[in-house]
């Protein structure tokens, strides 16, 4: 007599009134609620959209409920059809009963995974490396809906942790058999730790962790695979070749091709893409090109930065006016002409410029000795004091001429140039405002 073991559930379904509620079903909801919230942040973290993965998990799950069931139905195909059936062939649909096979599930999930991504246009082997550790934690906790179905046992043992299977499912009384759904479980739960560990400290991409998911778990599902005794592939017995079940030549199969991309993608490189090209585009009252109108990034059709600020904005005006005229000699008007344009505007605006200051239409054009203007009359730069063209008279005229004509300037002419010389008068202007 076993000292200890681990009883199996006396049922498996509860009903709500006339609701079943199916503990086989209640497992593999909580494990695809538990990949979702660990995929999700998982793909946040990558710098992927939220909730890319619950969009992505609906036709993922569909796929792959369908998948795993037909992997069961034609793997085990004589127990719902042929002459020896032991149920109809109507009840091949009735999924609560158990029996998905994980093979297809994951095949055709795949398949809608990739569709769901094609549509969205982000990198399917970064969505398969993201998913990864969550499909691992979601086998682990589905696996319990074996135990509560009493399905998915070895073969007899005398250890402590040995399962107690009912008469109805196949248990003899007083026997043990090997809980491999909790060997299973617990293979699973520690492949999803060990997943997470090998992306954080080897970065691994392209796929390459999904590869090593898929190694490791054919790696434990092999081994334990051996321990069943539960048919696969026939009604009383599991259909074997060369001495190993169905299951374990898929393992074979599937690792040997893990290991192979793995290998293969050791040194693919390039930018996988996790935020789909359309969500870059910005909002159409706001196109990529252009800001608010009072931001200070704003761009004006001209090119030119939009400040807000009515001075500064007739001073650039100007400053423009300023760059395409032409002197008598051929010159143009220098950068010193504009901001010394825009102090005078930012001085009349203010108000610091004095009553018996002249305005700026009535400051005489500067000249040289000879009484030559520089700036046609009535054009802009004519009304005030330009130092650009002072030196442009300055390299034309005789060095003494313009000498005698700086000592004749009265103070009142320095005070009015003063302010346009110096830098400081533009902030004034823009302050007083």
């Amino acid at each position: 007599m076993p000292l200890a073991s681990i009883p199996s559930p006396s049922e498996g379904v509860w009903y709500l009134g006339i609701i079943p509620i199916r503990a086989y079903a209640l497992c593999i909801v909580l494990g695809v609620v538990v990949a979702v919230w660990l995929s999700e942040r998982r793909w946040r973290a990558r710098g992927g959209q939220k909730g890319t993965i619950v969009d992505i998990a609906v036709p993922a799950v569909i796929f792959g409920l369908i998948g795993g069931r037909l992997y069961h139905v034609i793997t085990d195909w004589q127990t719902y059809f042929g002459s020896r059936a032991i149920k109809e062939p109507y009840q091949a649909l009735f999924i609560w009963e158990g029996g998905l096979g994980i093979w297809g599930a994951i095949a055709l999930g795949g398949l809608g995974v990739w569709l769901a991504v094609r549509r969205r246009g982000i990198s399917f082997s970064a969505m398969a490396d993201t998913v990864a550790p969550g499909i691992a934690f979601a086998q682990g906790i589905g696996r319990w809906g074996n135990w509560f179905n009493q399905e998915l046992y070895g073969s007899p043992t005398t250890l402590p942790w040995g399962l107690e299977i009912d008469a109805a499912h196949g248990g003899e009384p007083g026997v043990l058999y090997h809980p491999t759904f909790l060997y299973e479980s617990i293979w699973d739960v520690a492949l999803g730790f060990a997943l997470i560990f090998a992306g954080r400290r080897f970065a691994l991409h392209h796929g390459r962790l999904f590869a090593l998911y898929v190694a490791g778990y054919t790696l434990g599902r092999f081994w334990i695979e051996g321990l069943r005794i539960d048919p696969v592939g026939g009604v009383d017995h599991a259909v074997t070749f060369l001495g190993l079940r169905i299951n374990q030549w898929t393992s074979i199969v599937l690792f040997v091709g893990a290991l192979v991309y793995f290998w293969a993608t050791r040194n693919k490189q390039g930018v996988e893409v996790v935020v789909p090209p359309s969500a870059t585009e910005a909002d159409p009252a706001h196109p990529a090109d252009q800001a608010d109108a009072d931001s200070p990034d704003a761009i004006t059709e001209d090119g030119d930065p939009a400040t807000g600020d009515p001075v500064a904005a007739e001073a650039a005006e100007r400053s423009d006016d300023a760059g395409d005229a032409t002197g008598e000699d051929g010159s143009k008007a220098t950068a010193d002409t504009a901001v010394e344009t825009g102090a005078e505007i930012g001085a009349e605006e203010s108000g610091t410029r004095g009553d018996d200051t002249p305005g700026a239409g009535e400051v005489e054009g500067s000249g040289t000795e000879d009484g030559r203007s520089d700036d046609a009359p009535g054009s802009p730069e004519s009304a005030v004091p330009s130092e650009a063209s002072e030196v442009s008279d300055a390299d034309t005229s005789d060095p003494s001429d313009t000498n005698t004509a700086t000592a004749d300037r009265g103070e009142a002419d320095r005070a009015e140039a003063e302010p346009a010389d110096r830098p400081e008068a533009v902030s004034k202007g823009k302050n007083s405002r």
